[in-house]
């Protein structure tokens, strides 16, 4: 893992950016089936794009902000393999994060909702910060090297 002059590519960033995207809603999937798909009779989009769900006056709406803050904590690993440098978890993050708001706009309308703001700014946060902390990790390591005496 050198990390000399890098060549910019776009065709690797769009390649990120989707992966991270569609590994962020498979995360977020899974954990809204754990924790509300037990509570609801029926699971729906609602609870990934429509910000009514995502409240602090239902146990249900707790299990949501749960799912999107464990979803923003898988992120920041994903980015850890996928992304690798420490400087870019921030744009990654805000693409992941600008993109969702995007699609909410699209399937619920502009999302008035403060406590919507509060989890997906802290879900930013948490995933801009963790990654680019596991990232540090991962760039400060040791470079092993490996010394052959010959025996003469």
């Amino acid at each position: 893992m050198f990390y000399g002059a890098v060549v910019w590519d776009p065709w690797l960033i769009v390649a990120q950016i989707v992966c991270l995207q569609c590994l962020y809603y498979v995360t977020l999937g899974v954990f809204l089936a754990i924790l509300v798909g037990t509570r609801v009779s029926r699971m729906s989009l609602v609870y990934f794009f429509d910000y009514v769900t995502i409240t602090t006056s239902t146990v249900t709406g707790w299990c949501v902000i749960a799912a999107f803050l464990l979803s923003s904590t898988a992120g920041a690993v994903y980015m850890l393999y996928l992304i690798e440098r420490a400087k870019k978890c921030l744009d990654f993050s805000a693409t992941i994060y600008i993109i969702h708001l995007f699609i909410c706009i699209v399937y619920g309308g502009w999302p008035s909702s403060i406590t919507w703001w509060v989890v997906n700014g802290t879900g930013l946060a948490v995933m801009a910060l963790l990654g680019e902390y596991l990232c540090i990790r991962r760039e400060l390591r040791e470079i092993p090297i490996t010394r052959y005496r010959s025996n003469v």
